[in-house]
């Protein structure tokens, strides 16, 4: 109607496909650049019409429709006054077919309809608004208006289901208001009148709302629900500052409370209370940002409505019943503990408002709950009390609420009857171990129901959770109840109850637990807890290799690896001031893990001989000791000289990245003490001559050891300078790896070899053989450096580029003046899509830029985009 010529309706069709159905990514951003312009071509005004009908699939029509509105909101201009009215009666034709639709299964069912009828009312209000220009009358007038104008004849002979219904007019209108701001938000005094008039029909629906909740049609209370949300989410704030107003915005307030608390359980007999519960993020936000005078006002207003609606969350997150519950499929159970963790994250909000009332609130409720001996409770709502104190307790600090004591108190008299209930206990108890650290004659209160849970196997994740967390950070009270922790732990590893990473965690807490030990009870323990699995491991170790015995040996090399990650006897990881007090003095001898390393080390060499060829083994084995290295740090000094001898040998025979991390981690914690550095420069050195080797055979199956590679050089690079002083280190040949390394595909190794660069370069004053390499080879990083800029490396890489380019310029200035000019000069280098003075303009901005690497980071992004082809598009509005 609006373009005369051709349009190319296959090209579009073949657009949309892509979009929607093509499984390759760089397709789908191809289609979408493509169909962005189209949306904004002359040509869109004929061929949105065109995708508009009836027989288009939805997406199809959902395109047409936005092309349209775009037009109208956008290209105002090009389009006549005198064919305004022409084109409103052909947007009410098909809002008037998205009405008929919405009954039938044209559009895959009513909702897509009413959805498309939406879109293109906001496109009918929009020309309306323009065309009348001031914009006051509001969205149900200009319906009123259009129908009228269009002879649908009065209101009350409009059927029930039809979209322009009474319910359906109040829908379309207050969906088209949202769109209002976006409109004219010069009008701000007008675009509140037209809010307040949406009010009103937006309550109406409420009868046919609680209809349509008792008749069980949860699609009608879904759609009311999201309309009542939508106009109390996008202006709660607006409407809120129109005091004179607050009556009938708690009106909506409680419209949106009632589907919080829609009857039924999430997701089987209802899915619309979910889509509230931003909705009371958004309103909280807006009151606490008020001045104080008048968020005092809005406190005493909304506090009550708060209270109410943890009272209607916490009902809400209840249970079913046992039976109805174990008819609900695996997939139900999930949705509901996603949506009962969305309610925890609301109760944990909301506590921002309300405070440690709150918590008195529902300690009183659980309290009465537990003491009523008249009215036994169901499990199911003491279980939601909890979860709710649970919910807040797990981030608020809750050290200095006065109704946590009796909570403790409280705890060991529910009646666990039940999985679920026992569960939130735990989890309860696991929220408030901080407080029982700073309450420590309470812990005998709640421990016994820990440790008898931990025999459980259906409160497995609970129940070891939990523990960990007590053992963490009550370690200093818990001596006194070390042997039974370690016993009832011992028995359930024993037992085999607890899956592979429950196991992991229970070795975790025992290895906060010993911490806080004596060194002979830590030893005493070690001994009775370890040597179980170590004569398993030398069983183990004398059997030939097969899958079932590779799975029990990493099985056994992950326990010791988890104990020895929180067994910290100097306490390096304390960070707590009122721990301080509480600390023993350090040990003398050596440190405990050592002494259990030392023992094991010939046995784990035996297993390795055996299983080098195996990652997964090799890797566990490096766990243990690169855990190890971590938490000891300087403790673990005996074991250097043997660990790297261990090491050079694991690489010889075949280089795996685990090994190479394992020596970045010697590196990082030993390379600066003389006493330690003649082994772990022997073990750098070794590295790096089989990694040069392993480079000359072809490394491009192996980004991961070339990631670890590119990291150990940097880290040497940063902490111990002087081994690239060493006359049998190849510095030429490392350096031309990690040009290579620059050109990989895969993005770590990319990042990790920039990382190299950047430590590099600054040593080129300080080092000569680092000097003369950059200066006899700099050409060449800076042409991969470009090449990555170019196009050949991905987007997501470019700030790491611009590091290198920053670094060069800064420490190598003269140089890179040189080698950027003769780089430039090449013929559609470093794109063909870039022109000579687009090439000079960049490399005039990078040589003069030597402070500023946030200003470089921005040139290399804009460098990059021109390279590709893509400045300038709405594809890289946000990169």
């Amino acid at each position: 109607m609006w373009q005369r010529g051709p349009v190319m309706l296959p090209s579009l069709f073949q657009a949309l496909h892509q979009l929607y159905y093509d499984p390759n990514i760089e397709n789908k951003n191809l289609a979408q650049k493509w169909l962005m312009q189209a949306q904004v071509s002359p040509q869109a005004w004929h061929f949105s019409w065109l995708l508009l009908h009836m027989d288009k699939v939805p997406e199809i029509q959902y395109f047409g429709a936005s092309a349209l509105h775009i037009k109208i909101s956008r290209y105002w201009n090009d389009i006549p006054a005198d064919q305004y009215e022409s084109l409103k009666s052909q947007l009410f034709t098909h809002i008037t077919r998205c009405s008929s639709a919405s009954g039938t299964a044209s559009l895959r069912g009513p909702w897509a309809a009413f959805h498309l009828g939406c879109l293109l009312l906001v496109a009918l209000v929009t020309i309306t608004y323009r065309q009348w220009r001031g914009g006051e009358a509001d969205v149900r007038d200009v319906m009123w208006e259009s129908c009228a104008t269009q002879g649908c004849g009065s209101p009350g002979g409009w059927g029930a289901r039809g979209m322009c219904s009474s319910g359906g007019m109040d829908a379309l209108a207050a969906h088209a208001g949202e769109a209002m701001p976006s409109i004219d938000s010069g009008c701000a005094c007008r675009y509140v009148n037209t809010l307040l008039k949406l009010i009103p029909p937006v309550l109406g629906l409420q009868e046919q709302l609680r209809q349509a909740v008792q008749s069980g049609d949860m699609e009608t209370s879904h759609g009311i629900c999201r309309i009542a949300v939508a106009l109390g989410e996008n202006h709660s704030r607006a409407l809120l500052d129109q005091v004179e107003h607050w009556q009938s915005f708690l009106a909506l307030v409680n419209m949106i409370m009632f589907c919080t608390g829609i009857p039924g359980h999430y997701p089987v007999n209802e899915t619309t209370s979910s889509l509230t519960l931003t909705f009371w993020y958004t309103l909280q936000d807006d009151i606490l940002s008020f001045e104080p005078d008048k968020q005092a006002v809005y406190q005493q207003v909304y506090r009550p409505v708060y209270f109410q609606l943890v009272d209607v969350l916490l009902h809400k997150a209840q249970f079913p019943s046992d039976e109805e519950y174990g008819f609900w499929s695996s997939d139900e159970k999930e949705q509901f503990r996603i949506y009962r963790v969305d309610i925890s994250d609301t109760l944990m909000y909301v506590y921002e408002m309300l405070g440690a009332e709150l918590l008195s609130s529902l300690y009183d409720k659980l309290g009465r709950l537990l003491t009523n001996t008249e009215q036994p409770s169901t499990w199911q709502h003491t279980e939601a009390l909890l979860y709710g104190f649970q919910s807040i307790a797990e981030t608020i600090d809750v050290n200095y609420s006065d109704v946590v004591p009796g909570l403790i108190g409280l705890i060991p008299r529910i009646s666990i009857s039940n999985v679920q209930l026992a569960d939130t206990v735990m989890f309860t108890i696991g929220a408030l171990s901080e407080w029982l650290a700073d309450h420590p004659v309470m812990i005998n209160n709640v421990l016994p129901l820990v440790l008898q849970a931990l025999g459980n196997p259906e409160l497995s994740i609970s129940s070891v959770s939990t523990l960990k967390k007590i053992c963490r950070e009550c370690k200093y009270d818990l001596p006194p109840y070390a042997a039974n922790i370690v016993a009832v732990s011992q028995e359930v590893l024993m037992k085999q109850i607890h899956k592979t990473s429950q196991c992991m965690w229970l070795m975790q807490a025992l290895g906060f637990l010993l911490s806080a030990l004596q060194v002979e009870e830590i030893l005493k323990n070690l001994h009775s807890l370890i040597t179980p699995y170590i004569q398993q491991l030398e069983k183990l170790a004398d059997e030939t290799p097969n899958p079932s015995n590779k799975l029990a040996i990493i099985h056994i090399l992950g326990l010791l690896s988890n104990l020895f990650t929180t067994l910290d006897i100097s306490h390096h990881d304390d960070d707590h001031e009122s721990t301080e007090v509480k600390k023993l003095p350090v040990q003398q001898g050596p440190n405990p893990v050592v002494v259990v390393l030392q023992q094991v080390f010939q046995l784990i060499q035996k297993v390795l001989s055996k299983w080098l060829n195996d990652a997964q083994v090799v890797e566990s084995v490096c766990a243990i000791f690169e855990k190890s290295v971590k938490t000891l740090l300087d403790d673990f000094a005996p074991m250097v000289p043997q660990l790297c001898e261990m090491l050079g040998q694991m690489y010889s025979t075949i280089p795996q990245a685990s090994a190479i991390d394992l020596t970045r981690q010697l590196v990082h914690i030993f390379a600066h003490e003389p006493a330690h550095f003649p082994p772990i420069k022997a073990l750098f050195l070794l590295v790096t001559s089989v990694t040069l080797t392993l480079f000359q055979q072809g490394p491009r199956d192996h980004p991961d050891i070339v990631d670890s590679f590119m990291q150990l050089l940097a880290q040497a690079l940063k902490r111990k300078p002087d081994l690239f002083l060493c006359s049998n280190l190849d510095v030429k040949a490392v350096f031309q790896c990690g040009v290579l390394s620059l050109k990989f595909p895969e993005a770590p190794t990319v990042k990790a070899s920039c990382g190299f660069f950047t430590e590099l370069l600054p040593r080129c004053g300080e080092i000569a053989p680092v000097g003369q390499v950059v200066h006899e080879n700099g050409k060449v990083l800076l042409q991969a450096v470009l090449e990555g800029v170019g196009g050949q490396a991905s987007r997501s890489l470019m700030d790491h580029f611009a590091e290198i380019l920053f670094a060069l310029n800064k420490h190598c200035f003269s140089y890179l003046s040189v080698w950027i000019k003769e780089a430039m000069q090449q013929d559609g280098f470093p794109s063909a899509r870039v022109s000579p003075e687009q090439k000079e303009t960049f490399s005039q901005q990078i040589l003069r830029e030597r402070v500023n690497k946030r200003r470089v980071k921005e040139m290399v992004k804009e460098f990059t985009l021109l390279c590709r082809g893509l400045h300038g598009t709405e594809y890289t509005a946000d990169y």
